[in-house]
């Protein structure tokens, strides 16, 4: 495809994702093309990286992005900011038109995991990517529940501490809010929780995810759907996510009766679990710009790529 049919597109946020994302565009991407990096920080190893690249920079922020020449051709427009700021961003782009793709916890728009409902909202201005633990394990929980209900599920995600910026640690209390609610939204649980981890743990280890779901599921045919499920789901993340993959086989155990399951389930629930389903994962990163062990955010970058080249290509079909 020629650059003059690629859609033109801006980041916001010049730390570790931003700067993975823009270098995934101009690498990688089929349908788009790098218009500008805007950040805040004039010393940002990313904007130095965005120049070196012939890529249009401003440490102005999202005042500085819209001041830009050209600024009126970009069609979609990356937030790899905080919550916080997503929403003065949002604030401003919106009104102009602009697709917005929130790699922020701020949830203005839809929650959007690619390989389960990005169909749905494909046509929405501005989409969330929830967390980077919701991407891996989401996906885990809405494979399971397209088999059976789901009546609780919990998330694990463990991420080396190194691949923790600012950003992520100013949004731990959004990471599990939000995490926890698309679990439920996007997923199918009735009732989700998420954690996560910190991992100090010298060399960095890679993101391990754990997922565990509680479900009624008594026969050994309903055990091999759910497995056979999980196994597509893998593969479908797996298509914009290279490095994501099952660490070992689903476990699928049943419930001791002492157990007082009743405990995790959503007020009123009628659900009468009994098995548990585990699910052991790893994110490998692509090692594009950030290191392989972190896949927490190779993982939000793969997916807000794969958004915004969909929208692309949707918006070229319909001309």
């Amino acid at each position: 495809m020629s650059e003059s049919k690629k859609a033109k597109v801006a980041i916001i946020g010049s730390g570790n994702i931003g700067t993975d994302l823009m270098i995934k565009v101009l690498r990688h991407s089929r349908h788009l093309e790098m218009g500008a990096l805007a950040g805040i920080d004039p010393a940002s190893d990313g904007l130095a990286r965005a120049a070196r690249m012939n890529v249009a920079t401003t440490h102005g922020g999202v005042e500085g992005l819209m001041e830009l020449p050209g600024f009126e051709d970009i069609r979609i427009v990356f937030d790899a900011t905080s919550a916080k700021a997503h929403a003065e961003n949002h604030a401003r782009l919106a009104p102009l038109g602009k697709r917005l793709i929130d790699l922020t916890p701020a949830a203005i728009g839809p929650f959007v995991v690619p390989a389960v409902n990005l169909d749905e909202h494909i046509d929405a201005q501005n989409v969330n990517m929830v967390t980077c633990g919701g991407q891996a394990t989401i996906p885990i929980v809405a494979a399971v529940s397209r088999v059976v209900p789901v009546a609780y599920a919990e998330i694990v995600a463990s991420i080396a501490s190194r691949s923790a910026g600012p950003g992520t640690r100013a949004n731990i209390d959004e990471f599990t809010e939000t995490t926890s609610h698309a679990i439920q939204s996007v997923g199918g649980a009735e009732r989700g929780k998420a954690v996560i981890i910190l991992n100090p743990a010298e060399p960095p280890l890679i993101m391990r995810d754990t997922v565990f779901c509680l479900v009624e599921a008594g026969d050994e045919t309903t055990h091999e759907r759910i497995r056979t499920s999980v196994a597509k789901m893998v593969g479908d993340v797996a298509a914009y996510v290279p490095g994501y993959r099952l660490k070992q086989a689903v476990q699928i155990d049943p419930l001791p009766g002492d157990q007082p399951v009743h405990t995790l389930l959503a007020p009123g629930s009628h659900a009468v679990p009994t098995h548990r389903v585990s699910v052991f994962l790893e994110v490998e990163g692509a090692a594009h710009y950030l290191p392989a062990y972190a896949g927490n955010l190779d993982i939000m970058t793969s997916a807000g790529l794969q958004v915004a080249e969909r929208i692309a290509q949707r918006e070229e079909s319909q001309g």
